[in-house]
């Protein structure tokens, strides 16, 4: 039997010599050149597409104004209006008639010039008996002072927003000859919740609202707005302390009740006698030691997915049924 040679075997090989680089016979002098080196000296280039511009011609410092256009409000000032870190600011016409219908003590009106509306008509005449100055202004004057609120046309300056005390409160329910209800708001955060609860309270009846000095939103354009004039009507408290407070009014006979949901169905609490609701921060709700204090609490069923309601929503409930049995 024949051996079959395999065809990778020694036979095959032409040298014994190891393998060369490509083009190892070829001398130096026969390689081709490579790419780059036809385009010859950096001396013979054509010019490029920018080099026929010459030198770059030196600019001028650039100033503000040529950046960016003028702004809308340019050339408005608040000094201009007797506006100060102080003034009170309230826009929008209902918020300003309840203003006037209260008595609150108003510098100045700005109202948008040449309108024909009816509404504006009748502040004008209830501003002029009260002797209160009266402008005719363009609109972009009061969008300036309204600083992104709707206006409506009218804009009120006023003196620092009149805070109550406590005795006020106390004082409202024994003129209206009922058991005084108080809202207490535990570090309410959002200007808009502010002024809705507070419109919220007004109308079931509670006699005052109370809020912290600090870490709290203040009355502003945007709550006084949301309350739709209800601030005018409803003594606003600002205490330094609320626990401190909390303990003056359990001291006066006051149960304290106390938002939460871990509490009781709202509809089975009794709303009866003088009574204090705290209503907590938006997104950590209301302080331990707040809590604590308080002498029961009540939540609100849920039944959909949404875990809760916001602030003023869920204040606005509970306020209705406080006014249900208070008031029946």
């Amino acid at each position: 039997m024949k051996k079959v040679s395999n065809s990778r075997s020694n036979s095959s090989k032409t040298s014994d010599k190891p393998r060369s680089k490509r083009n190892d016979n070829a001398s130096k002098g026969d390689k081709k050149p490579r790419k780059f080196e036809e385009r010859g000296d950096k001396d013979d280039k054509k010019p490029r597409k920018f080099d026929s511009r010459g030198p770059k011609e030196e600019r001028g410092p650039r100033r503000f104004d040529d950046r960016k256009p003028p702004r809308k409000h340019d050339g408005f000032n608040r000094e201009d209006d007797g506006v100060t870190e102080e003034t009170f600011i309230v826009v929008g016409k209902n918020p300003v008639m309840e203003a006037l219908r209260s008595g609150q003590e108003i510098d100045k009106l700005l109202i948008l010039k040449d309108n024909t509306d009816h509404v504006l008509k009748k502040i004008t005449d209830m501003a002029k008996k009260q002797n209160i100055i009266i402008h005719s202004v363009e609109k972009a004057r009061l969008e300036y002072l309204a600083d992104g609120q709707v206006h409506q046309g009218i804009v009120a300056l006023m003196a620092p927003f009149p805070y109550s005390n406590l005795q006020d409160i106390l004082n409202h329910a024994k003129a209206k000859g009922r058991d005084p209800f108080i809202v207490i708001l535990d570090h309410l955060t959002d200007p808009h919740n502010l002024g809705a609860i507070i419109r919220s309270a007004n109308i079931c009846g509670a006699d005052g609202v109370i809020i912290p000095n600090r870490r709290s939103a203040s009355l502003t354009a945007v709550s006084v707005k949301a309350s739709s004039g209800a601030v005018s009507h409803t003594p606003i408290v600002k205490v330094t302390n609320l626990s401190q407070t909390i303990d003056e009014l359990k001291k006066k006979g006051f149960w304290i009740m106390s938002t939460d949901m871990k509490g009781n169905p709202y509809y089975k609490a009794d709303y009866k006698g003088a009574l204090a609701i705290v209503i907590g921060n938006e997104g950590t709700g209301i302080s331990e030691k707040v809590k604590k204090q308080c002498d029961f609490s009540v939540s609100i069923p849920v039944h959909g997915e949404i875990e809760s309601f916001n602030a003023s929503a869920a204040a606005a409930i509970i306020f209705a049924e406080a006014a249900k049995q208070r008031f029946q």
